[in-house]
């Protein structure tokens, strides 16, 4: 099968490349190499693995994207401006990136005759994960308030009675709450890829990311995740800061994880109704909180241990874990990489420096 994959040279998209190439697929590489995910490069280095056909440029550029479709079975939709970025002066350059992107794709892909499509989606799209009152049942809580977290108050209360609330696992029938540009940038993508399907008999999935990380990761980038910041300070030999009082909890991929999902969702889509879409959380099925994350990739490195600073993040969810269960039992992807056996192997790795 040839495979287009968009923003196939990044942290992820180049796992996807090498996973596909691996399963015997032709991949084909469209990549801007946004100076945000990219790191300098001499030139003539090669931006993708070896025999990938390559294509430098913008996936809003109507004409690049025509002629990087042309005798592509299927699409694997990676590019994207990620993370939640400095502060709300990104949102042009985010709706830009990652929604006018997914509309020139798709336009293209309707006119090529291309019907299959995979799209990288996020748990973002959720908000805050699933929460149990003991009074009132499965809650929704809304977005923390400010004076709350300057206080130190993090947890999310029922909003009935006020009380604590326990974190439970997240399924893809939770109703949608973004909440900051990036989510809602990632949700119009699904929306778009859903009304494509509709519109030409495509058929379309877009798995949900957790907490991906592992080797490539972009370093010193506001674009970055938690991971990848913990992994920079401890390579310049500092400990890692860790927000609130690092009791959130989260879901850590490993991106070769991740890699193995997309491969394992474009076998899948033939077998798919033609005008469907279908939503896949992807996690690895251990939540963990963000401390654990910390303490454990600091031991492995050897560096110093994390400072819990009480800093905190306008936008950040408190917990959001899923279920996989979903993906696992109708596509049959199951991730390989334990949480201590991928730290501690992350804690090592290069990363990619920053352009």
């Amino acid at each position: 099968m040839r495979v287009l994959v968009t923003g196939g040279a990044g942290f992820i998209g180049s796992h996807i490349v090498t996973a596909l190439a691996g399963l015997g697929h032709e991949p084909v590489v469209l990549d801007a190499l946004l100076p945000s995910a990219h790191p300098r490069r001499r030139s003539g280095t090669p931006p993708a693995p070896e025999g990938a056909e390559w294509f430098h440029g913008d996936v809003r550029d109507r004409v690049l994207v025509d002629r990087a479709l042309r005798g592509v079975d299927a699409v694997c939709h990676q590019a994207a401006m990620v993370g939640l970025g400095k502060d709300f002066a990104d949102a042009p350059d985010y709706v830009a990136c990652n929604d006018l992107g997914t509309a020139v794709l798709l336009a293209a892909m309707a006119a090529s005759g291309v019907r299959e499509l995979v799209l990288a989606g996020s748990m973002v799209v959720y908000g805050e994960g699933r929460y149990g009152c003991p009074r009132h049942g499965t809650v929704r809580p809304g977005p923390r308030a400010a004076d709350d977290l300057k206080a130190g108050r993090f947890e999310p209360t029922c909003p009935a009675c006020g009380e604590p609330l326990q974190p439970g696992l997240v399924t893809e029938d939770a109703p949608a709450d973004p909440r900051n540009v990036y989510a809602t940038t990632k949700l119009a993508q699904e929306h778009l890829a859903a009304a494509w399907a509709r519109a030409t008999g495509g058929r379309a999935v877009s798995l949900r990311y957790h907490n991906v990380y592992g080797p490539g990761m972009p370093r010193d980038t506001p674009y970055a995740g938690v991971a990848s910041f913990f992994r920079s300070a401890l390579e310049r030999g500092e400990a890692p800061r860790v927000f609130e009082d690092g009791g959130q909890r989260r879901d850590f991929v490993h991106v070769r994880d991740v890699a193995a999902a997309n491969a394992t969702a474009l076998a899948a889509l033939p077998g798919q109704a033609p005008g469907s879409f279908r939503a896949y959380n992807t996690g690895s099925g251990e939540p963990h909180t963000v401390g654990e994350m910390a303490t454990v990739l600091s031991a492995a490195h050897g560096g110093p241990p994390p400072v819990v600073t009480g800093e905190y993040r306008l936008g950040d969810v408190r917990h959001i874990t899923a279920s996989s269960h979903r993906l696992t039992t109708e596509l049959g992807w199951r991730p390989r990489i334990g949480f201590t056996e991928g730290m501690t192997e992350f804690a090592h790795a290069p990363l990619r420096a920053a352009a």
